[in-house]
């Protein structure tokens, strides 16, 4: 049984790649912050008893499961929307959009040392591999997270999926020469 502790130490070390893994499945920063922090609470209060050994995968098939969820919410909530939004005739053209350029405000003291050059260039490279990333299905895009960004083995993320491992290493494979093909002809070699 994990003590609050450990537990506390589990969610504090995937929080970061549990938000990364939701907004590339929600594309809205503020969504993905919930799906994280509903797929925390419920791994708390429904396995908080289990082993720390048994939390990783767990926490991934919860957290999976969140984003369907919030993509049946959605389908439901976008359909009521398009029924009322026929009957009403407004027009919503005078709302401010946001602007991810403007809100942005990156971290003091990292990568000091480098030049701007090389910030500008490092930041298009990772803005195009999260472009190219969020363009794989989502089968291939949940495998390739959980094995390479999760760290998780292909039993673990076999697990987390609910697929057979051998369906893990074919989804990863395919969006590992997806991507690589992508970014090569990008002019990217990583």
């Amino acid at each position: 049984m994990a003590t609050d502790k450990e537990l506390s130490d589990f969610l504090e070390n995937v929080e970061r790649r549990a938000f990364k893994q939701a907004v590339y499945a929600v594309r809205k920063d503020e969504v993905a912050l919930d799906i994280v922090q509903d797929a925390m609470i419920k791994l708390a209060e429904k396995y908080g008893h289990k082993t720390v050994a048994e939390l990783p995968p767990l926490f991934q098939r919860i957290l999976q499961n969140t984003i369907h969820d919030f993509f049946r919410r959605e389908k439901v909530r976008n359909t009521w929307v398009t029924l009322f939004s026929s009957m009403g005739g407004r027009n919503n053209d005078d709302q401010d959009e946001f602007d991810l350029l403007e809100a942005y405000e990156s971290e003091e003291g990292s990568q000091a040392a480098e030049s701007s050059a090389t910030k500008v260039e490092r930041e298009q490279t990772l803005n195009m591999i999260d472009k190219e990333i969020q363009k794989l299905p989502t089968r291939q895009r949940e495998a390739f997270l959980m094995r390479y960004w999760q760290d998780m083995d292909v039993a673990e993320t076999a697990t987390a999926m609910g697929c057979s491992e051998g369906s893990v290493k074919t989804h990863c494979s395919r969006a590992t020469h997806a991507l690589a093909t992508a970014l090569r002809a990008k002019g990217i070699s990583l």
